[in-house]
Parts: C-alpha cells; sequence; structure tokens
C-alpha cells in the first residue's frame, strides 16, 4: 500500500508514503543515517541491508525530547561537515519525531538545502510526524519554535519496528490517531472505539487511515495557513506542559493527551462540546493508559506561556476546539477570565 502526497501548491515536490513495503535506497553518492543509540541496537542492522551508497556513515544523538536542540543540530552539521557531504548528499531519518524533526530540519539547512527520507520507528513518528515536513528544534522559551517546512523524498511506515516498542511510546503514538479522528471523522472515532490497537490487523488499518486523514490535509495547505492548523488541537496546551517540565515527565503523545482533555474542558466552559462527547474521548484515552489531567501550579505563568506558541498571531491566543466528534472550530477571540476558569480546573485537582 502507498499513499501519494500531490499538493496543491505546486512549487513543491510530491513524494510517496510507503506502507510495510521498504524499497532499496540506492544513491551514487553520501548517505548518513541520522538515529538514537537504541533504535540503532535494535533495528539499525535491518535497515542497513536496503542500502546501497557510495558512503555509509552512521550519527547517532542521544534519545529524548531534551536533546532536540541547537547542540545536536550543531553535532549533526560537524560530521556532515567533516565527512565532506554536499548538496547531492541524502540524510536518513531513522527514529522516532525527535530523529524525523532534527533530520529534516539539518537536511533543509545544510548548503540550503539536501534530500532527506523518513523511515520512523515509533508510531506517534509514522502516523504524523514523519508526514506533512515540518522540522525543527527546541529552545528555552518553547517547543518546534526554531524550524522550517521541508518536505522529505519518501516516507516508509514499517509496523514491523512497533513491536519492540515500550508501552508508553505506543500510547503516546494512540493520543495523535485520536486527535485526528475527534476534529476530522467521527466514524473514524466510533471505529477507534471498537477496535483493538494492540491487535496488528487492527493498528496496521488504523495506522493507514490515520496517515491519510494527515496526508490529505497538508496537500491541502502545506505551511498551516488554514486547515492544517486544526492538527495542532490538543498542542496549545501540550506544548506549555512540556516547556514547564522540561521535556523530561511526559512524553510529546502524553503531553498531547492532556492537552487535548484541557481543549475540551475549555469547549466545553464555552458550551461547545457536550458532556457526553468530552467524556468519550477522556475514556478513549485513558483506555491507552493515557494521562488525562496536569497540576498546574501559576495559572498567570501558564497563561502567558501560551504567547510563545507559534499559534498565537497578533497577540491572540488561537485555540483548536472540537464542539462534536468529527468536527473542530478554531476560535482566537476566548476571554482571558474563561481560559482562567479553565486553568483553575486544572491547579485544583
Amino acid at each position: 500500500m502507498q499513499i501519494d502526497i500531490d499538493f496543491e501548491q505546486k512549487s513543491t515536490k510530491n513524494y510517496t508514503i510507503y506502507f510495510d513495503n521498504l524499497k532499496k535506497i540506492v544513491r551514487d553518492n553520501k548517505v548518513a543515517i541520522i538515529t538514537n543509540p537504541t533504535v540503532a541496537g535494535l533495528h539499525l542492522k535491518k535497515l542497513l541491508n536496503f542500502i546501497d551508497s557510495k558512503e555509509l556513515f552512521i550519527i547517532t544523538i542521544a534519545d529524548g525530547e531534551r536533546y532536540k536542540n541547537q547542540k545536536s543540530v550543531e553535532y549533526i552539521l560537524e560530521n556532515l561537515f567533516n565527512h565532506k557531504f554536499d548538496r547531492k548528499s541524502l540524510l536518513i531519518a531513522f527514529g522516532g519525531g525527535v530523529i524525523g524533526d532534527i533530520t529534516g530540519y539539518c537536511a533543509s539547512i545544510f548548503q540550503r538545502g539536501c534530500d532527506f527520507i523518513q523511515i520512523p520507528t515509533t508510531l506517534l513518528s509514522q502516523v504524523d510526524a514523519s508526514v506533512g515536513g515540518k522540522t525543527g528544534i527546541n529552545n528555552k522559551f518553547g517547543k518546534n519554535l526554531i524550524g522550517a517546512f521541508y518536505q522529505p523524498k519518501a516516507v516508509y511506515i514499517q509496523s514491523s519496528f512497533l513491536k519492540t516498542l515500550p508501552q508508553r511510546e505506543f500510547s503516546a503514538g494512540v493520543a495523535e490517531i485520536i486527535k485526528m479522528a475527534v476534529t476530522f471523522d467521527a466514524d473514524f472515532f466510533n471505529y477507534l472505539e471498537s477496535v483493538d490497537l494492540y491487535c496488528e490487523s487492527d493498528l496496521k488499518k488504523v495506522i493507514y487511515k490515520a496517515v491519510n486523514l494527515k496526508a490529505k490535509v497538508v496537500a491541502q495547505d502545506e505551511k498551516e495557513a488554514g486547515i492544517r492548523a486544526v492538527l495542532n488541537y490538543g498542542h496549545t496546551f501540550a506544548h506549555v506542559i512540556e516547556n514547564e517540565t522540561n521535556y523530561k515527565k511526559f512524553l510529546h503523545g502524553e503531553a498531547v493527551s492532556i492537552g487535548i482533555n484541557m481543549a475540551n474542558t475549555l469547549s466545553y466552559e464555552l458550551n461547545l462540546m457536550s458532556k457526553d462527547d468530552k467524556q468519550r474521548v477522556e475514556n478513549l484515552l485513558k483506555k491507552y493508559k493515557l494521562p488525562t489531567t496536569y497540576h498546574v501550579e501559576d495559572i498567570e505563568s501558564f497563561y502567558e506561556k501560551f504567547f510563545l506558541d507559534k499559534k498565537s498571531n497578533n497577540s491572540k491566543l488561537k485555540f483548536i476546539l472540537s464542539p462534536k466528534i468529527g468536527k473542530f472550530v478554531i476560535k482566537d477571540d476566548i476571554k482571558k477570565d474563561t481560559i482562567l476558569r479553565v486553568l483553575q480546573k486544572f491547579k485544583d485537582v
């Protein structure tokens, strides 16, 4: 199976997402695999059987969101310069969302751009991070505030890599799947309620469906000028949570799960989402042992951190909310006292 991303903006090159069909990667130049020690130890030997290049280098960076920073970028770039890479060279992102984001960013800035391929090894990166060309790194001000829209040449999604995934990492990916179902597809959400994602055949169907949903959105709006912003449902809250906890306490998908519940609490406070829909979403998140609450220590401080997020615009906060499962609304006119009331509910937990 495969999905072709056909961009409406023809200045961007189309590419293909392959499912369980890792093809031989043949390059008559230099190739670097960017990975981390965990993924390399589990899967690198298998990947090497699919690469035929003039010269091949392995670059490993430490595992974890807190290493998605400028220091790691410098380390990767120094390796590329030391090994005399050029614009015709290829980078392969082999890992989860952190590896994909940082490799794509390095590809976008190395000599003003070289090719890269995504081979995601976590559920979250397969259904979300590897698709759509968002690349970037974090800094002390927030998540992904430095980066570029830079599309890969191809994406290879291999479900076999998920067999070694820890429970928390698996659940983190489920959060991103639920995110897309809540905002775009009520039937998909109903299906998620009825299936068991620990069943391999069910999981493969759900991965394909989730990727197809995201691919359609990205093809319409590559640089998030409109509908692609809906994919940030739950993320406005999640990014503050990650920043406050120094990217150490929660995996990204876990923070998104909490952010979804916080967004739904805001939606309920505005009389948009029903109590029943809010509970259904929370129940599905909890089914996969995802967290749904967070203790807000200082509501004013939490509120001010919203303005560091990329989704704030002209000092206006933009929230992606779901008035009903399968539907979305973008709100940028919510009063501060309403938001603070919602944050107070999480301060009181």
